[in-house]
């Protein structure tokens, strides 16, 4: 007896809740079109931040490729001077051994 009460308690509290949902319902139809109006406007936020970010994303890409070529070049600038620092190192030298040759053929 208590169970089919409280089914019927229940049934009850749904059927006034339904009647609360009545389309009819003023109030409830103007929180509906306010809800699809924020609905809408943020699907067009959507699209827009959704555009920016492919934007950014793009900007990026190209921001690190020119990264990746000054690096490269940076590399091989510094591999050249290390390359012209040698040469001068192999000059010195042969200067050096040259200038010993001079001395002893001047003496």
């Amino acid at each position: 007896m208590k169970t089919l009460y409280e089914k019927e308690k229940k049934l009850s509290e749904a059927i006034k809740k339904l009647h609360l949902l009545n389309p009819k319902n003023s109030n409830l139809e103007e929180t509906i079109k306010k809800i699809d109006s924020q609905k809408n406007q943020l699907e067009i936020e959507k699209k827009d931040l959704e555009s920016k970010y492919g934007e950014l994303k793009e900007e990026y890409r190209k921001i690190k490729l020119k990264l990746d070529e000054l690096n490269q070049q940076k590399d091989k600038e510094h591999k050249e001077e290390i390359e012209f620092s040698e040469k001068i190192d192999e000059l010195n030298q042969e200067t050096d051994t040259l200038l010993e040759e001079i001395d002893k053929w001047q003496m």
